[in-house]
């Protein structure tokens, strides 16, 4: 495990939960009383501030990358070089180039490679995409995925230089890859539009971001991230398509919702503001957050010998989007996403379903209410809408 914040936190602790046999056996950390502090609260027996010697440790034959975004593409390398199969947390890169030479070192050198996007795993996501592709929902012609939360915990993410951007790179590869799976990752990305402003803190990078992003298919993605979002964190996704829609939220409104003085008051759930008043907790938050079935995914692929959900690829797809949602953002018009390597298969274009009556073309049909059958028509002649209601 090389980090020991928050993300590697929930990792080692879905990874040792429900009597689990992985083990995590060593732990990095840049702070040698943090690698000790974790590793005692952990039951970790190895610990080390010296990266490479984590890596190459004899009882390891996986690495997970928790580290922040600047320290991947070396962590990357190392674990390569000493074929380890190597999972790393989002986002891959702090932009495509890099995301690419990760991609290119752990292909060379035939090693397993994961992309850790815990948000594409959770139960409802992974139940909603079964119904996608099932066809429930039919073609899908609009997906949206909103992520809001009061900031990050850690100082490196409001530094541009080692994050690579703010809660878009940080947020916004969440949404991102969730959209991906929901229009279909063989349906390029073609173009985005995006929005972005530092609203609040006095930094350089963008605490707020809107964006659409255009695909082969005419699909529309949407993305709404924030880091100045009061009361928690928010996470919801939603998708039309031409035979349904659906609704998801995975945090504020779960179904557990609790009010307390604050008597007694400990942790609630992850970005959680306060420990009175109405909060709404999370029951098994690493469940829930998608790092149970995300492990379960990465361990079996391995096992099977075939790529798990979310690859290394996927995340250089999703950082080719991210900056072209900072060119957009900077040129205010649409940019192309650059996809030096797309492997996508393609997809069509969404087809208009065309029926007629009575020689006219059937716009919409729907049931009045006496019961009454309403047809809106077009005449394909004269161009003329008309009403029939029969």
């Amino acid at each position: 495990m090389l980090g020991t914040g928050l993300i590697g936190l929930f990792y080692t602790v879905t990874l040792h939960g429900q009597r689990n046999r992985d083990r995590v056996e060593v732990v990095y950390s840049r702070s040698q009383e943090r690698a000790d502090a974790f590793a005692t609260e952990q039951g970790i027996p190895h610990r080390s501030t010296d990266l490479e010697e984590a890596i190459a440790h004899p009882d390891s034959d996986t690495i997970v990358i928790g580290l922040p975004n600047h320290l991947h593409e070396e962590a990357v390398e190392l674990a390569a070089r000493h074929g380890k199969a190597i999972l790393c947390t989002k986002p891959l890169g702090r932009n495509a180039e890099e995301a690419k030479r990760m991609l290119d070192t752990v292909e060379r050198a035939g090693v397993f490679g994961g992309y850790l996007e815990d948000l594409c795993y959770t139960p409802k996501t992974l139940k909603a995409l079964r119904m996608v592709q099932s066809g429930q929902l039919g073609d899908v012609t609009w997906a949206r995925s909103r992520e809001t939360h009061p900031g990050p915990h850690s100082a490196w993410f409001w530094d541009d230089n080692q994050a690579g951007g703010g809660a878009i790179v940080d947020l916004g590869c969440h949404c991102i890859e969730i959209v991906r799976n929901f229009v279909g990752k063989d349906n390029r990305p073609v173009e985005v539009m995006c929005w972005t402003d530092t609203l609040v803190h006095p930094i350089e990078a963008e605490d707020n971001g809107i964006a659409l992003i255009r695909f082969e298919s005419g699909a529309i993605g949407q993305f709404e991230v924030s880091w100045t979002f009061r009361g928690g964190m928010d996470l919801r996704d939603e998708v039309a398509g031409t035979e349904g829609t659906l609704w998801l939220n995975h945090f504020l409104r779960t179904g557990f919702e609790v009010f307390t003085s604050g008597a007694g008051g400990d942790y609630v759930a992850e970005k959680a503001e306060t420990v009175s008043g109405w909060l709404f907790p999370v029951g098994d938050e690493v469940s829930e957050l998608g790092y149970v079935d995300m492990f379960t995914d990465m361990f079996k692929a391995m096992d099977e010998g075939r790529q798990p959900m979310e690859t290394f690829y996927d995340g250089y797809v999703v950082n080719a989007i991210i900056d072209a949602c900072y060119r957009s953002a900077a040129s205010r018009t649409w940019e192309p996403v650059r996809l030096d390597d797309w492997r996508g298969r393609g997809v069509p274009r969404i087809a208009r379903s065309v029926r007629a009556h009575d020689g006219k073309t059937v716009i919409k049909e729907e049931k009045m209410p006496d019961g009454r059958r309403k047809l809106i028509l077009k005449d394909e002649e004269s161009g003329e809408f008309s009403d029939v209601v029969g």
